[in-house]
């Protein structure tokens, strides 16, 4: 994979060419090639769909809420604890 410089200049070189070449590109032609210059650029990079990333952060919230809800039941348990141990431990 390319880093992203190496990525941005080569982009930058292609569609250059594509608007300085030898024989200029129709208009449907220039957009058409730089959708693939585009798509190709875009798949060399680590990148998730936007139905992915809502997708997961809807997993993240309910993972978040159920480790606050865990955490809140230790703390309970725990101060239980302390409560009985207290006792005793005076004794």
């Amino acid at each position: 994979m390319l880093p992203p410089k190496a990525l941005l200049d080569a982009l930058g070189a292609h569609a250059s060419r594509l608007f300085h070449g030898d024989s200029p590109l129709p208009r449907s032609e220039f957009e058409s090639q730089f959708k693939i210059l585009l798509q190709s650029a875009f798949s060399k990079l680590d990148l998730v769909s936007r139905d992915e990333f809502d997708s997961q952060m809807v997993v993240l919230a309910r993972t978040r809420a159920r480790l606050e809800a865990l955490e809140a039941k230790v703390a309970e348990m725990e101060a239980r604890s302390t409560s009985v141990d207290a006792p005793a431990a005076s004794e």
